[in-house]
């Protein structure tokens, strides 16, 4: 590691590297999340999870948080309108074991903003401080995060809600905010502002900022570290299907060059997906859902656009493990 990259301190978590798996809607599941750590990344966010889902006992709740006993230091992110709400899902979490529990003020998704969550609480900066207080109140022994867009809209420049929600929330204990360098309405449209998340690091010299956006090469998180001087980066986009991001963040801040996966190693590890998936889901789901990360694993093989295409046609097992052998050659032990 190069003496610039500093460990990533979260409250009293200490993460060796600064370079950590974002809360990725449809994609940072536990098995996903297991596949990432299985190739160096050591911290990661859960999917956005609906804070009455995770108060609420049921078969979908356990399946929210539950958690591998080597999926840790973990996020627990939650979303939702409500302080008691959410301060009640906090509380599940923490008795669950999350190490972690993230606040998502910045999801720009049209049905989330529709129902005044995510994002939209970027123009309700009261409400979204007494959010992070009861949070904050209800579970003192957890480090709280909370993850902002710097404006609601594109055309506010001083976004004063951004630095309102900023502000209040560390003067309440919040231990780091992640950072993303869009507007609510650019939603993944646009330029990132990289001088923006250098300025929020600069007026708060002394708490953890992490940056997040456009993020799609091991390379450009290494870039926003070193432009911006926030103290972590989430990796998005960049990370799904792309599992070894991680280890090249690190061959590269090592000075090395950053490792493509040999055919055989993709195999191996998507197989291995699989069956962390169908231990989740059941196999017949864990198809479709292989089906979907095919498309993003598609960009490491040699014929990308051929193997996306295929990836389209799954419809079944059957299909999945015909897929599999066709253009990843057959696993041993796996059979259709």
């Amino acid at each position: 590691m190069k003496p610039s990259l500093k460990p990533l301190t979260i409250g009293g978590l200490v993460i060796d590297f600064p370079v950590v798996l974002a809360a990725l809607a449809g994609y940072s599941d536990g098995p996903y999340r297991m596949i990432c750590r299985s190739c160096s990344a050591p911290y990661a966010a859960t999917e956005m999870m609906l804070d009455k889902q995770v108060v609420f006992e049921g078969k979908l709740q356990r399946r929210l948080v539950t958690l591998d006993p080597a999926d840790h230091p973990i996020a627990g992110q939650i979303i939702g309108n409500q302080p008691e709400v959410m301060a009640q899902a906090a509380v599940v979490l923490r008795d669950r074991g999350f190490d972690v529990i993230d606040l998502n003020f910045a999801c720009p998704v049209k049905k989330v903003l529709a129902r005044k969550r995510g994002g939209f609480l970027l123009t309700q900066p009261d409400l979204a401080l007494d959010i992070v207080r009861a949070v904050i109140a209800a579970v003192p022994d957890r480090p709280v995060t909370l993850k902002l867009r710097r404006s609601f809209r594109e055309n506010d420049k001083a976004c004063e809600d951004f630095w309102k929600i900023s502000r209040g929330a560390f003067e309440a204990g919040a231990a780091a905010i992640a950072v993303h360098g869009r507007s609510v309405d650019q939603k993944y449209q646009g330029k990132d502002d990289r001088e923006f998340l250098a300025r929020a690091k600069k007026e708060f010299a002394r708490q953890t900022i992490i940056g997040s956006g456009e993020i799609l090469a091991a390379a450009d998180a290494l870039r926003m570290l070193e432009e911006t001087g926030v103290d972590g980066v989430l990796a998005a986009r960049g990370a799904i299907g792309n599992p070894w991001f991680f280890q090249q963040a690190r061959d590269l801040a090592a000075g090395l060059e950053p490792r493509h996966p040999t055919l055989d190693e993709q195999r191996e590890l998507i197989f291995r997906h699989y069956r962390l998936a169908s231990a989740t889901y059941g196999p017949k789901r864990a198809s479709l859902i292989l089906r979907n990360f095919g498309i993003r694993y598609a960009r490491m093989h040699p014929h990308p656009s051929k193997v996306r295409q295929a990836s389209i046609s799954i419809k079944n097992e059957q299909d999945w493990f015909s897929f599999m052998k066709t253009w990843y050659g057959e696993s041993p032990g796996e059979k259709a």
